[in-house]
């Protein structure tokens, strides 16, 4: 895949079949987050219950940025049930 014909929000499916990994999946009937890393260092993510759907392109920095920022608690307000405000 030519690193400059990647962009975020493609359909997944240009960046082939292979590859993609659910590091993440559970017990949640299915719907789970799907990761590929590009040949570049960025990291392409896709649900996986639309495969065909789009793609979300990060970079390494972006995506290290996040893992350590979820590992501190910092996205643990999503966690919160529907209509209770985060302190």
């Amino acid at each position: 895949m030519d690193p400059d014909r990647v962009y975020n929000g493609m359909p997944a499916t240009d960046l082939g079949t292979e590859g993609w990994s659910k590091p993440w999946s559970g017990g949640n009937g299915g719907s789970c987050v799907e990761v590929m890393r590009l040949g570049d260092g960025r990291v392409a993510v896709r649900q996986s219950t639309d495969p065909d759907g789009p793609a979300l392109i990060y970079t390494h920095g972006e995506m290290a940025t996040f893992i350590r920022g979820a590992k501190a608690g910092e996205a643990d307000f999503l966690l919160a049930a529907p209509g209770v405000r985060a302190e």
